[in-house]
């Protein structure tokens, strides 16, 4: 949510940013209520005023049946007047709650994801001299991967792992925690990109089920009918880490000193893929249940871009160091998402699909997020501010999967570990037909 003294001050830009990011949004309407708001609370505060004076005067001695009338009337007049009030703050705060952020000056100004804007490329496409194997046909070949017994028992768009693609899971995410805790390779990213902070990340395994109410002030909530909603509890299944990671220091002031606060934290996710019938259901990339390795981040607002910068370079090292070519992608204004200031993409190739898929993603909200979570921090100066907040992938493990698997193989259709993960492996270095 953004501040209304902000939106108050920049009208053409919110018109911009909603209009830009398909974004149904009446402003005038919303700037009409704040001002109606503001006079009805005027009128509150006068009266409240009022009342409190004709208390002292009753405390003082025995009040007259003037002042007595006097009082009930003012009191009912606020009673009334609160009434409108209510009626009011509920368009307002659909109104204010419906505001998009604004946007990066070098975000691409498109409808859709046409408009997103390729900003390097790292890594050579594989050549193979051989006809290739996509992920489920090497997944079949080798007992890996299973979505027809889990299509009869989960339904559509679950899958079964098996062997060493569970192995292989499982060296994925140590890999990850043992890069982002080691400080001395987040103070080279870090000093990359500009970033002052070589903080490392706090692992975390977070709850995968957060209250309803919850989600609304992450600004996550919608869109609701690709939630599992558990209608009993008011809650629902997270469709990434960040959704319980986003509010760990909710209504917290945090010392400035301690900033920035990050986090790694890995997590099944759920997510019920509406409106993509039909899209990717082939294979493994789009599934209902997946797991996923996710940053989060809390910072001072003047770092905040140069922590995403930071973000995306610890995401391209973890892809470079399983040396598969990847894309980054800044994308446009009607493919990132309501909270996003900034969103940049990578996306991997992968030979089975003959192109790049998105793999990995990194947005930056400002203190879009942190402003209805309420978590703030005490600056040097003894200032009480909003934090910034960004998320990012570190892997979609299933998708991390896809990738390996189609750009590892070989002709006798075997397939070679990564050498970066091989150490974790149980001493396995190449999947081979049993």
């Amino acid at each position: 949510m953004l501040d209304i003294k902000f939106i108050r001050e920049n009208a053409d830009k919110i018109k911009e940013a909603a209009k830009n990011k398909n974004i149904d949004l009446d402003v005038d309407k919303l700037l009409k209520l704040d001002i109606k708001k503001r006079e009805l609370q005027n009128q509150i505060d006068k009266l409240r005023a009022e009342r409190n004076e004709l208390a002292k005067i009753g405390k003082q001695g025995k009040p007259t049946e003037e002042q007595i009338e006097k009082g009930k009337k003012v009191k009912n007049e606020i009673a009334k007047i609160e009434k409108k009030l209510e009626v009011i703050e509920i368009d307002y705060k659909k109104l204010m709650y419906a505001t998009p952020n604004i946007f990066s000056e070098d975000t691409p100004i498109c409808l859709d994801e046409s408009g997103n804007k390729i900003l390097r490329k790292h890594g050579e496409i594989p050549e193979f001299n051989f006809k290739i194997k996509d992920h489920m046909e090497l997944g079949k070949f080798h007992n890996l991967i299973d979505t027809e017994k889990s299509a009869v028992i989960s339904g559509a768009r679950f899958n079964y792992l098996f062997n060493e693609a569970v192995i292989l899971q499982f060296a994925l995410i140590q890999f990850v925690f043992q890069t982002l805790i080691d400080r001395k390779i987040i103070k080279k990213l870090a000093d990359k990109v500009g970033n002052p902070f070589d903080m490392p990340f706090t692992p975390a395994i977070p709850p995968v089920i957060i209250k309803s109410e919850i989600m609304k002030k992450m600004d996550r909530f919608n869109p609701i009918e690709d939630r599992y909603y558990l209608k009993e509890d008011d809650s629902l299944f997270i469709g990434s880490a960040e959704h319980t990671l986003g509010p760990l220091h909710m209504n917290e002031i945090l010392n400035e000193k301690d900033l920035p606060i990050r986090y790694i934290g890995y997590s099944t996710a759920f997510r019920r893929e509406a409106g993509t019938y039909g899209k990717d259901a082939y294979g493994i990339l789009r599934r209902h249940q997946f797991d996923k390795l996710e940053m989060e981040s809390f910072i001072q607002p003047k770092y905040g871009l140069v922590e995403q910068d930071l973000i995306i370079a610890i995401q391209e090292y973890l892809v470079q160091q399983l040396e598969i070519p990847y894309q980054v992608v800044i994308k446009c204004t009607g493919d990132m998402g309501k909270q996003d200031f900034r969103a940049v993409d990578i996306e991997c190739w992968m030979p089975g699909q003959n192109r790049y898929r998105e793999t990995h993603t990194s947005d930056y909200m400002t203190d879009y997020q942190a402003r209805r979570l309420n978590i703030k921090y005490k600056a040097k100066n003894g200032k009480k501010k909003l934090v910034h907040m960004n998320d990012a992938t570190a892997f979609a493990i299933g998708r991390t999967l896809i990738a390996i698997l189609e750009n590892y193989q070989k002709a006798d259709g075997s397939i070679l570990i990564p050498k970066v993960l091989q150490k974790y492996m149980c001493g396995i270095k190449k999947i081979e037909k049993k």
